[in-house]
């Protein structure tokens, strides 16, 4: 059996190597899982033809996943030429860059579009104001409410005093544009970002922020039919009664993207992909770590693509990963590895959405604290498990440094596998890879000496000294009284 040398690296890297393919089968299992739930819910597109009435959902969180589907919808229904497009939003806020971008598509659809704040108890909180105002049309269903556009830092926090000002001035003019291009009461929207106001759906048709109030879709479409709504160039008559609805949903990559985009999943894949590929090159030849690892760092930076993320969350994160291989090529005693546990934990959270990034309120924008705590607390263990075996190995009898592989030479070793010339022999407990230097075979049980280590190959001669066994080399000196006779 032929081992690398050291012999705490040996064993430790033997103890190791079951565990470290489990976890990346395990981790391969997860990966497969997380694809196959991520198209469980059913995409409800069509094909759609002149006429149909398209309906989507604003739900969630608004960020660029958010941005890109709204401008997919809008492009397929009028490259199907329907007559109408429905946005059905409930929504807590989201990120200030990709509102824009979803009003600045609303604004240019030459397909009306109208939005509809709902079911009963839906809301359009921050971002989604400004969506729901940029419509041709607003409704809103019956116990919704609007408003409270406030812009605030990623991580829930007041912005810093003159960036407020700036971002909360730069809102309120947008929000009052929006308002005068679409005849709505543009000082009352503009009290949702500069004070933070919000309104029920009755006050919310009284102030002229909205249109009508409807129970459901179907009575939406009910009074929408016969209007002339805006769009980006006109005013265009819908006709809804008989019309066919059908609705369009995230297609896959869309909501792969969703899923990699939440910070939690990208920090943990970010982590599970380094610590894999440290296995893989602890250990050349596992393969399946440092294939799962690349594949995690690649499903986390395709997620962190999609975050207002800083680079110097990234840079700790990958310094941790430094540090910690380090404790595996030079042992410090964990010093290294905890260095590169606590460079982690600042990583995560210098992440995403700590440096006072202005959004609109918005939940999930920063790294669980509780995710840091248990990742940070499991890394931790993991080193300081290490380091305890890297520490009673060294003070195993034998122990050989890797760098000092030249002390070898001369030692007396058990040969274990006949030599003829090449076979194994035990040195300090361990089985070496060995070749016979001249003679002939050299059975089980007899000693030999030493003379050089070529690579991971121990070269051998008959030990003058060797014990058990018979030999095929040279006869040992006969001794007088075996000459008398």
């Amino acid at each position: 059996m032929s081992l690398i040398p050291g012999n705490s690296s040996n064993s430790l890297r033997n103890r190791i190597r079951r565990p470290a393919v489990i976890a990346t089968a395990t981790m391969a299992i997860g990966l497969a899982l997380t694809g196959v739930l991520a198209g469980q819910r059913p995409a409800h597109a069509q094909s759609g033809g002149a006429g149909d009435i398209v309906v989507a959902e604003i739900d969630g969180t608004i960020d660029s996943v958010m941005a890109r589907f709204v401008d997919r919808v809008l492009d397929s229904a009028r490259d199907d030429g329907v007559q109408l497009v429905i946005f059905r939003i409930d929504t807590p806020g989201g990120r200030l860059d990709s509102t824009r971008d979803i009003v600045t598509d609303i604004l240019a659809s030459e397909i009306p579009v109208v939005s509809y704040i709902g079911p009963p108890g839906a809301r359009a909180a921050s971002a989604g104001t400004f969506i729901s105002a940029a419509a041709g049309l607003a409704a809103m269903a019956p116990s919704t409410n609007i408003g409270a556009a406030t812009p605030i830092d990623g991580s829930g926090d007041d912005l810093p005093e003159t960036l407020e000002r700036k971002v909360t001035n730069d809102a309120a003019a947008f929000i009052r544009s929006i308002a005068t291009q679409r005849g709505r009461n543009p000082d009352v929207l503009e009290r949702t970002v500069r004070e933070a106001s919000a309104y029920s759906a009755e006050e919310a048709l009284e102030s002229n922020i909205i249109d009508l109030i409807a129970a459901d879709i179907d009575d939406l479409i009910r009074q929408l039919d016969g209007m002339a709504i805006p769009a980006a160039s006109e005013n265009v008559l819908v006709r809804t009664e008989g019309a066919r609805v059908r609705e369009i949903d995230f297609n896959i990559v869309e909501k792969v993207l969703a899923f990699l985009s939440t910070p939690d999943i990208v920090f943990l894949f970010f982590t599970l992909g380094g610590l894999a590929l440290i296995v893989e090159l602890w250990s050349p030849g596992l393969v399946g770590p440092g294939v799962v690892g690349v594949i995690l760092l690649l499903l986390s930076f395709a997620g962190l693509g999609q975050l207002p993320f800083n680079w110097a969350g990234v840079a700790l994160i990958v310094f941790a990963f430094i540090l910690i291989f380090a404790e595996t090529q030079i042992p410090g005693f964990g010093i290294w590895g905890i260095a590169g546990t606590a460079s982690l934990i600042l990583g995560g959270l210098f992440l995403v959405g700590f440096f006072g990034t202005p959004e609109f309120d918005a939940p999930d924008t920063q790294v669980s604290k509780w995710l840091l705590i248990s990742v940070g607390a499991v890394v931790g263990l993991i080193v300081l498990w290490f380091a305890r075996e890297l520490r009673a190995s060294a003070r195993a009898p034998g122990y050989v440094s890797p760098l000092s592989t030249g002390v070898l030479v001369g030692q007396d070793a058990v040969v274990s596998v006949p030599l003829d010339p090449d076979g194994e022999v035990t040195l300090a407990g361990e089985s070496w890879t060995a070749r016979l230097l001249g003679g002939n075979a050299i059975p089980e049980g007899d000693t030999v000496i030493v003379r050089n280590v070529d690579g991971l190959t121990l070269e051998v001669e008959l030990s003058p000294g060797r014990s058990g066994g018979q030999s095929g080399g040279q006869a040992p000196d006969q001794t007088e009284e075996e000459k008398q006779a």
